[in-house]
């Protein structure tokens, strides 16, 4: 039997989903998409999942698409030409929305390179940390494409028109450490101790008010089209769900006799 060819691991409260194309730097197939999808939805029906880490096996992140796989593949001659917007909207578009609606927070940890598809699928977790070797790379343009999965709407937003324009139209690669310079990620970290540092990161996320920290970024992208007024009204609304919650009490209690909370609402 072949192996998965995605790793899952579970320590503690913290899931792990591992891609597991090595050999061809974690490029998507169909299948691998098929079994990310179902990782993906698995993690997010367990209560016992409290943060969840996308990360890559090998020396990369994500190549992107595997150009030689069915249904991405370019038409024998004189054969239609291969309908791109199917692979999309049967694989890109539900796995990209599925990491963006997670009822937990979820970590990129960006191992090596990401690049095409593989880097807005990065973009589109939660919080994204990379290795100092790391990299990413729209690459799209190279091969007479635009940024998919995600990236026309993500890049403009994290780093401004311009800078989004210059990654998606150059397609040049972006260290891990000016991808942080510029906004694009959270953290450019050390190669050594990058596992553990990303361990001890969504440790302390898994122990974190889940309902709060979801509700948290779920109101950061609303706001991106609400006016300051409609955004304080989401607000209030959010939080009177919030403090009707253990966790909230649980908080409070917490914080007035000078211990350490324990929060269990998911």
């Amino acid at each position: 039997m072949s192996e998965s060819l995605v790793l899952v691991e579970q320590r503690g409260a913290v899931r792990t989903l591992t891609l597991n194309r090595p050999q061809a730097l974690n490029s998507f197939t169909q299948a691998m998409h098929v079994e990310l999808l179902a990782a993906l939805r698995a993690a997010a029906a367990d209560s016992g999942v409290r943060c969840l880490v996308l990360t890559g096996a090998g020396r990369g992140f994500c190549a992107g698409q595997d150009l030689a796989d069915e249904g991405a593949a370019p038409a024998p001659e004189g054969q239609p030409p291969t309908d791109l917007s199917v692979l999309i909207e049967r694989h890109y578009k539900p796995l990209c929305e599925q990491l963006r609606a997670m009822p937990i927070p979820v970590i990129a940890a960006v191992n090596g390179v990401a690049a095409g598809a593989g880097a807005n699928i990065a973009l589109c977790c939660d919080l994204v940390v990379a290795c100092e070797s790391a990299s990413f790379i729209q690459a799209f343009t190279k091969i007479g494409l635009l940024p998919d999965s995600g990236g026309t709407w993500l890049l403009p937003r994290l780093v401004g028109r311009q800078r989004a324009l210059g990654l998606a139209l150059l397609g040049d690669k972006l260290p891990a450490a000016d991808a942080e310079a510029m906004g694009l990620i959270w953290r450019c970290l050390p190669d050594a101790g990058f596992d553990l540092t990303v361990a001890d990161m969504a440790a302390k996320l898994a122990a974190m008010p889940t309902k709060a920290l979801v509700a948290t970024r779920s109101a950061i992208d609303a706001a991106q089209h609400l006016s300051f007024g409609e955004s304080l009204a989401l607000e209030a609304h959010e939080q009177k769900a919030l403090g009707s919650s253990h966790d909230y009490l649980e908080g409070v209690a917490a914080f007035m006799t000078k211990r350490a909370p324990v929060f269990t609402d998911r």
